[in-house]
């Protein structure tokens, strides 16, 4: 069974490497831009708390980090690879 869960990229207007991120995920993961959200980290206390000083970060709906800094494809897929096993 594929997962599902959706994920969300924590970025910062005028952040350059945050659309550098998501300029990449989208060129190499357009099959799952459906399931992105992009919300700005320091919209929730305990986002801007945890991944504030680290930003983008993408994180699946449990939180569960799933690439920070620079967009990962390989790191990604693997990680919702193994999601699906659970």
């Amino acid at each position: 069974m594929a997962d599902t869960s959706a994920l969300t990229l924590l970025s910062r207007e005028g952040c350059g490497l945050c659309e550098e991120f998501h300029e990449a995920f989208a060129a190499a993961c357009p099959d799952l831009l459906p399931r992105l959200t992009v919300a700005d980290v320091d919209s929730r206390a305990g986002w801007a708390g945890r991944w504030g000083k680290v930003i983008p970060v993408l994180i699946d709906d449990h939180g569960t980090l799933l690439c920070e800094t620079f967009f990962d494809e390989h790191r990604l897929r693997a990680a919702l690879a193994d999601g699906a096993d659970r």
